[in-house]
């Protein structure tokens, strides 16, 4: 099977529908059989991996501590929209803290989410053989 790169784009907010979790499944499934991966957190989808949420009143699981296994499918890139950022008053900082060991140094951490503009994000997506939209 030949490699290829995929990338999921999660623009919805993490609870009230299926879509975020169901993209975070198939995200892992994708990697689990070796695919390049990487997710764009764009629009409502940057709430996906905000810290501290809390989901009781949705009546959903909170499923947003599954993003720190990330790194262990060697799902490295996560790609999220500055723009959608400022248009909800988010910052880096309202972000989990999301990272990976990088064996190339000596298994060092390193950080998972890279921030891109609106030309950036559409650059990285050009360079995309399968997308796929939550």
């Amino acid at each position: 099977m030949s490699t290829k790169n995929f990338l999921f784009v999660n623009r919805k907010a993490p609870y009230g529908t299926v879509y975020a979790l169901e993209a975070l499944e198939v995200v892992l499934i994708s990697a689990a059989f070796e695919q390049n991966v990487s997710l764009a957190f764009i629009d409502d989808g940057v709430y996906q991996i905000t810290k501290g949420q809390n989901s009781k009143a949705t009546g959903m699981k909170n499923f947003s501590p599954t993003f720190r296994a990330l790194g262990d499918y060697d799902i490295t890139k996560l790609y999220v929209s500055t723009e959608s950022l400022a248009e909800r008053g988010l910052t880096v900082d309202d972000l989990m803290e999301l990272t990976y060991e990088d064996a190339d140094d000596d298994y060092a951490e390193k950080p998972s989410i890279i921030l891109v503009n609106r030309e950036e994000m559409a650059a990285m997506m050009a360079e995309q053989e399968v997308i796929l939209s939550f």
